[in-house]
This record gives C-alpha cells, structure tokens and sequence, in this order.
C-alpha cells in the first residue's frame, strides 16, 4: 500500500484521468473530491462491498418462475 501525505487543495493523481483532491480536513474527517471518468464508477468502501455481496447472493440464488400454463388446444382461428 501506498502511503502519501497530502494537505488541503492539493491532490493525488491516479494514472492520467484521475485526481483525489483533499477538500477539507476537520478532526478525524477528510473530505476529499474524485474527478474521473464516467466509465470508471467511484464507490465507498462499505457501499461496495454491500453491492458485492448482492450480487453474489443473487447469483447463488435459485431463479423462481411462475408456472406458466398454455392450452394448446385453443387457436387463434377458433372464433
């Protein structure tokens, strides 16, 4: 892990599309600023692994369908 040390206003650069900025630091808070592409998605640590768990419950889960019933000897002639 990379550690840096950084204060307000200045930034991290993360390849040549993404900059971490420190916004504010009060106390034990940091607000920082992301600015990257629409393509790379940005998410809190917790947030992302509570997708991740969804998703992987989901895929463990066995698809439920409703029963479906088709009476054949209708047609769509019969009138």
């Amino acid at each position: 892990m990379l550690i840096l040390s950084r204060k307000v206003n200045e930034k991290i650069m993360i390849g040549e599309d993404i900059s971490i900025s420190i916004i504010e630091i009060q106390g034990d808070h940091i607000r920082l600023g992301v600015d990257a592409p629409k393509a790379v998605k940005v998410f809190r640590q917790e947030v992302f692994d509570s997708i991740k768990a969804e998703n992987k419950a989901a895929a463990e889960s066995t698809p439920i369908f409703p029963e479906l019933k088709f009476d054949i000897t209708a047609s769509i002639f019969d009138t």
